[in-house]
């Protein structure tokens, strides 16, 4: 069912993903799929919460720079072919459209800042972040020029911008940009 819905936000993206489309492409008769989802945001709620299972680490290069800019760059890789982009881009339109998929996408997303945790614990006991660092928003500030480019101004990115977005908060932290308040 997830490989479907996955194919039909990549194929159509979510104004035309149907509950007929992914029946069709799971083999679940549509009527099993709307008692168990309710329709389209549960199935697509559903298939960001599995997507949340999988086995994704933050990188460890050994240094916050090597580690931001890593970050930076795996944004690039998964936004920056559109066929590689067409899934997740479809779950950030989805989460505009249905309350279900934003909860969804923020789980998701609030996810990947806890695993991220750890990139920022390395970096203060290495000496190169103060102790009072909050993950939390330098994880957001790397990758949130990127997300400003594809979403809002729709201008697109690459390893370049991804690598000053990694020296700006590299910057920032070392400014004590981001202590906690």
């Amino acid at each position: 069912m997830r490989d479907a819905v996955l194919s039909g936000l990549s194929d159509h993206g979510y104004p035309g993903l149907t509950i007929e489309y992914v029946a069709e492409h799971s083999g679940v008769h549509k009527t099993t799929l709307y008692r168990r989802w309710g329709g389209l945001e549960g199935l697509v709620a559903d298939a960001l919460d599995l997507a949340g299972e999988d086995t994704w680490t933050p990188p460890d290069t050994g240094s916050l720079e090597g580690d931001l800019r890593a970050l930076a760059r795996e944004v690039v890789d998964a936004f920056g072919d559109r066929a590689e982009a067409a899934a997740p881009t479809a779950f950030v339109a989805a989460a505009f459209q249905s309350p279900r998929a934003a909860d969804a996408l923020r789980a998701f997303y609030a996810e990947r800042l806890t695993r991220c945790e750890a990139v920022v614990a390395r970096a203060v006991a290495r000496g190169e972040a103060a102790a009072d660092t909050d993950a939390g928003a330098l994880v957001r500030a790397v990758s949130a020029p990127l997300m400003l480019r594809l979403f809002i101004t729709r201008e697109p990115i690459d390893t370049a911008l991804a690598d000053q977005s990694a020296a700006a908060v590299l910057a920032a932290t070392r400014a004590g940009a981001f202590a906690r308040r």
